[in-house]
């Protein structure tokens, strides 16, 4: 039976072969790990960055800690190559010799160095309060001591590279985008002060130029969500700045572009402008001299005055001619487009007037059409010698073709003609009786 140690049962000589190859490969593992961070992108970015914020902070720990990784793994490697050593002596190990590869396997065999100062091994964004000036562990410990370690430091490392991967150079881009912009909007006059997408311009590059400092400089503070070490998917860089200017840019190359569109097609667009305004105008003309004819045709009506040409218009749109001839297409393109409705309302307003102008004799011809049927009416059913009816049909004829003409007096009388008709054109009794609507002078039948 082995004999029993401090750090137990002396293991025997399988188990110190099987434990020895799992402390070589997990040497090679971290080993391997260690070069990798040491060679990563995202650390030698960050060796040469002049941090500021979370960043400079979380990375002065983490280079810390990627120091004392390297004196953990020396000291792992050094307690790894003493075991070999000891275990290559003979191939069946004495007994003092296994509970020697025992106590350096399993024992707290490995003794690390403090700063004499406070622990060094604290875990990230911690400090510890006492000083120490060396620490005893096992190969084990050490070895979790390290995982623990190296994934703190790959955290700062890989979060700094995954916001400088992204953000960077879609900032670089925007900025390019930027710049077109900015040069379509200075050639149509879009420029700070003058018009409200120049200042807007201004402010978006300012932005881009802050936002990509403080990403270069503290790239850490745009990091989203958990560490990168977590769970797939867990955390993303902040693109929320980036995103808002990038809307705000679009905004103003689409007014660009409006004001671009403005300066290809002006002239047609002023065009049909003075069109509109001058079917307008044409319309209150006809809508003035139709109002003339109402008030001498038309008696006891009351008819709505014109208003004049739209002399407001007018002035706008030798404005807007003026903007086009000094090519102020930045103005032209918002008063163009106030030009158009307004000119459609217009025209809209003065077809309106000329029919509520005309509206009296829109009623004057519709009584007079009422008429002519009833009288037509009058002769298919053979009263057209009826003395009566002839009269009542002169009565309403003489004032709907007199000047002026009493619409409601008309309209009564062409409703007693009516009325008479039908009265006229109603069957007889059968007795032959004359009723007392009857009257002398003409068949009713």
């Amino acid at each position: 039976m082995a004999v029993a140690g401090p750090t137990g049962p002396a293991l025997s000589r399988e188990e110190v072969d099987r434990a020895l190859a799992r402390l070589g490969a997990e040497h090679e593992a971290v080993e391997s790990s260690l070069l990798a961070l040491q060679d990563h992108a995202g650390r030698r970015l960050l060796e040469g960055a002049e941090l500021t914020g979370v960043t400079k902070n979380r990375w002065a720990v983490a280079e810390q800690l990627i120091g004392q990784l390297w004196t953990c793994f020396d000291a792992y490697t050094a307690a790894l190559t003493a075991a070999r050593e000891l275990r290559g002596r003979r191939r069946w190990p004495t007994q003092a010799e296994l509970s020697g590869l025992t106590e350096l396997l399993r024992g707290s065999g490995v003794t690390l160095p403090g700063n004499g100062t406070t622990t060094s091994y604290a875990p990230l964004g911690t400090t510890g309060t006492a000083a120490r000036l060396s620490e005893q562990l096992s190969l084990q410990q050490l070895l979790e001591r390290m995982n623990g370690w190296y994934a703190q430091a790959l955290d700062v490392v890989v979060t700094a590279d995954a916001v400088w991967s992204a953000l960077p150079a879609r900032i670089d881009l925007l900025a390019a985008e930027l710049r077109r912009t900015r040069s379509l909007a200075h050639s149509v006059g879009v420029r700070p002060g003058e018009h409200p997408s120049g200042d807007d311009l201004e402010r978006i590059t300012e932005e881009l130029a802050s936002l990509r400092a403080e990403v270069i400089s503290d790239p850490l503070a745009f990091w989203a969500g958990a560490s990168p070490s977590s769970a797939p998917g867990g955390g993303r860089p902040d693109t929320g700045r980036y995103d808002r200017a990038a809307r705000a840019l679009e905004d103003v190359r689409r007014e660009v572009e409006a004001v671009l569109d403005v300066r290809q097609d002006a002239e047609q667009r002023l065009m049909r402008v003075r069109d509109v305004l001058s079917r307008a105008d044409r319309t209150l003309n006809e809508a003035r001299q139709a109002r003339m004819e109402v008030l001498s045709k038309i008696a006891a009506s009351v008819v709505p005055a014109v208003s004049g040409p739209p002399t407001a218009l007018y002035e706008q749109l030798a404005a807007a001619a003026e903007h086009r001839r000094h090519a102020r297409w930045h103005r032209l393109s918002p008063l163009l487009e106030s030009l158009e409705q307004r000119s459609e309302e217009e025209l809209l307003r003065a077809r309106e007037s000329l029919t509520a102008v005309t509206a009296p004799l829109a009623v004057r011809a519709e009584l007079r059409g009422r008429l002519d049927a009833y009288k037509a009416k009058t002769g298919r059913h053979g009263l057209a010698e009826d003395t009566f009816l002839t009269e009542r049909y002169d009565a309403a004829r003489r004032m709907l073709w007199s000047a002026p003409c009493d619409l409601m007096a008309a309209e009564q009388l062409v409703l007693r003609y009516q009325q008479a008709l039908a009265e006229a054109l109603a069957p007889r009794p059968a007795t032959g009786t004359p009723g007392p609507g009857d009257h002398v002078g003409g068949n009713h039948e």
